[in-house]
């Protein structure tokens, strides 16, 4: 199987021992699962390698033959301001280290540094390349308002800016290998949004759904990282975990707000490790594919009462999108009701029918707590039923609860301060009630129909206080 190389750029290693080299090579693969590399012997090579390849990252000897280190440093910092330098030399001398520093190392350190520590500081030089990277994309991206794969959401049928600069974001972090945070009620399409991070990722392996609500700590473990033969009374065949399935690809972990403490423990080691261990073995194995994770929990506020691990968290969100949900989206809504139309008329093989024109209107006035899913539902239960040649409101009214058709309730402070001036006098009842009449026809578009559904009154009854309304005072709409 080809492998992803890690980091997408690539990581220059100048030393004049081959020894070194090799053994840096190795315990950079091994040990941090970093596979972009180039070695360089001769420090006359580094300018045109930096030149001529896609180098992020150089650790450079500073005494080496015909160019020493000091010199190569203030040229690469010169001639590519872009690329990070990690200075390993032979000397142990703190005038040497806050002069390379000066000349704008990234970091130094001494060669009989532990090896743990030296590979430590070379991933986390790797993660602040990566991140500079995803602000320049970022930046450009929204200066320029563009899309470079919008083939990547054709799943998603929106028009909306909100929706836009969720994908934009995406585009720019997908080729990152840290791990990804979705947020957003559920029926917002997450998992939408994790199959297209992995497409824009150019991953090589598989995209792997797994779902871990409800899965307790020996059921998580078993089913991300596998098990050996005899690890527990049924296991009588080894059996490779989501995390092996999805090598060289993305693993996706829907729900992850609902994961037990026990679990979290294990999945928080996974991503700083970057290793596991099968149920039964004593042997680690290297992740080789990126985390998605997705919830409609607010896991800031679950952390913060404890329910969530904190370190966790911080871990998760090193990238994040929120989606926002279909009530604050409603322009789409009709582009919705005609794709999901189309597609239930196809599955169920009956023609495309045209619906009332108030359909959409009423649509617009219903908060949808199951968001796109609800609607899709919707559309599919009055096809399902569709018979004549215009669409039945029935099905759509039936399924919309009158007293969930106001906006998302707010607290009585916020109500007051948007009604009702702090210095002004109360209005009367009477007042009250034409605000409230002018409000439900100004939402129903002047149908009289829907903004009686909204009031929660009959239509005779609205068109009786409109009646008044207009002897009384002026046209309400």
């Amino acid at each position: 199987m080809s492998m992803n190389l890690y980091p997408a750029f690539g990581l220059l290693l100048v030393d004049d021992e081959p020894s070194f080299l090799r053994s840096l090579s190795i315990a950079l693969e091994r040990s941090g699962g970093i596979t972009n590399l180039h070695r360089c012997q001769d420090s006359r090579e580094v300018m045109d390698i930096l030149a001529r390849e896609n180098i992020g990252l150089v650790t450079l000897d500073l005494t080496m033959p015909h160019l020493s280190g000091e010199e190569l440093l203030g040229r690469i910092v010169e001639e590519h301001p872009d690329v990070g330098v990690i200075v390993i030399s032979g000397l142990n001398q703190v005038e040497t280290a806050v002069n390379c520093i000066k000349l704008g190392a990234f970091d130094y350190f001494v060669k009989t540094d532990e090896q743990d520590r030296l590979i430590e500081g070379i991933k986390r030089a790797i993660r602040l390349q990566e991140l500079r990277h995803e602000n320049q994309e970022l930046r450009r991206r929204f200066l320029h308002d563009t899309l470079e794969h919008p083939e990547a959401f054709a799943r998603f049928v929106t028009d909306d800016k909100g929706m836009r600069s969720v994908f934009q974001y995406l585009e720019s972090v997908a080729p990152s290998s840290q791990p990804l945070l979705t947020g957003g009620e559920s029926g917002v399409g997450k998992e939408l949004i994790a199959r297209a991070a992995h497409e824009l990722s150019g991953r090589r392996g598989p995209l792997v759904c797994v779902n871990v609500a409800g899965l307790d700590d020996n059921v998580f473990a078993d089913t991300l990282f596998g098990h050996q033969r005899g690890a527990f009374t049924g296991a009588d065949q080894p059996r490779a975990g989501m995390v092996e399935q999805a090598a060289e690809g993305t693993l996706f972990l829907d729900e992850i707000g609902d994961l037990s403490l026990a679990s979290q423990v294990k999945l928080l080691r996974l991503l700083q490790e970057g290793e596991y261990y099968p149920l039964g073995s004593d042997r680690p194995k290297r992740m080789q594919a990126r985390i998605v994770v997705a919830t409609h929990h607010d896991l800031d506020a679950r952390q913060r009462e404890g329910s969530f691990r904190k370190d966790l968290y911080y871990r998760l969100r090193t990238h994040q999108v929120q989606i926002p949900p279909l009530r604050r989206r409603k322009g789409d809504i009709p582009l919705l009701l005609d794709h999901f139309l189309a597609e239930a008329a196809d599955e169920l093989g009956k023609a495309r029918p045209t619906y009332p024109p108030e359909l959409p209107v009423l649509l617009a006035n219903y908060d949808f707590p199951g968001n796109v899913r609800e609607l899709r539902a919707m559309a599919y239960d009055a096809m399902s039923v569709h018979r004549s040649r215009t669409l039945s409101m029935e099905v759509f009214k039936r399924a919309i609860d009158p007293s969930q058709a106001s906006p998302p309730p707010t607290n009585g402070r916020q109500a007051e301060q948007a009604v009702f001036a702090p210095d002004a006098p109360l209005p009367t009842l009477h007042e009250v009630t034409d605000l409230l009449v002018h409000e439900a026809m100004r939402r129903a578009e002047g149908n009289q129909s829907i903004a009686a559904r909204l009031l929660g009154i009959s239509q005779p009854a609205l068109s009786k206080r409109l009646k008044k309304m207009r002897e009384t005072g002026p046209e309400p709409l």
